[in-house]
């Protein structure tokens, strides 16, 4: 099972016994450890806590707190404790271990990019260690996956952004083309009341007559003035002869 192998060696937890420590962090040390094989990992934490407010140099509290941490699902804190157990051990093998136990609590949280170089260094101080072999290969496989599907959904949020600004310059488009006809409907309009209003100002022009047309009028003009002046004189002349015949000689 992949799992197993990958978070196996965090059941085994590193008790060594150190000249300096108190009596009292050696009482609460093994009292922690008891509350841990019976699977009280609280209890445990809690007992491995106040060892350390007893001696904070104490790297073996330091570890196990890690590890009652990680049984409790609480990766962010392990990761903390078993960083800090990989700075205070004392050898290569619990330096090693400690870095081990911190890259499965790294991959816990999905951090795989860390968990690598975690898995590196316990490899780096342990060759031999299989398990970090392997889970370092897990690391890297995981790590892969993550940042093709990071790309991915990198990918598909540009697509997404790229299509609300195509729609976005759409609509901006579609609603400058109303303004630009709604601009030009009324400057027509505008147009037309001015020359409407140029027409009522202005003079009313008379109508243009062709040279033929004004001399067939002037010649019309003269023949009935001719017919006019033609009639008076017959006038004249029967109005003169009436005169003469009734004068008394």
């Amino acid at each position: 099972m992949i799992m197993k192998n990958i978070w196996y060696s965090l059941l085994v937890i590193f008790i060594l016994a150190q000249p300096a420590l108190t009596q009292e962090d050696k009482k609460l040390l093994r009292k922690g450890n008891k509350e841990f094989e019976k699977e009280a990992f609280n209890e445990a934490e809690i007992n491995y806590r106040k060892a350390l407010e007893t001696n904070p140099m104490n790297d073996n509290a330091v570890f196990n707190l890690g590890t009652s941490r990680y049984k409790q699902d609480n990766f962010e804190e392990a990761s903390k404790d078993f960083n800090r157990a990989a700075e205070m051990s004392k050898s290569d093998k619990e330096t090693a271990e400690a870095y081990y136990n911190l890259g499965n609590s790294l991959m816990s949280q999905e951090k795989y990019k860390e968990s690598v170089q975690a898995y590196k260094e316990a490899l780096r101080l342990k060759p031999e260690d299989e398990d970090a072999r392997y889970n370092l290969a897990y690391a890297n496989w995981k790590l892969k996956e993550q940042e093709q599907n990071q790309d991915q959904q990198q990918d598909q949020q540009q697509d997404k952004q790229d299509q609300e600004q195509d729609q976005k310059d759409q609509e901006q488009n579609e609603d400058q083309e109303q303004q630009d006809q709604q601009d030009q409907q009324e400057q027509k309009s505008q147009d037309q009341n001015q020359e409407d209003q140029q027409s009522k100002d202005q003079p009313q022009q008379q109508p243009q007559m062709s040279k033929e047309d004004a001399e067939r009028m002037l010649q019309a003009l003269q023949n009935e003035e001719k017919k006019t002046l033609d009639k008076i004189n017959e006038q004249k002349v029967k109005t003169g002869a009436s005169k003469s015949l009734e004068k008394d000689w």
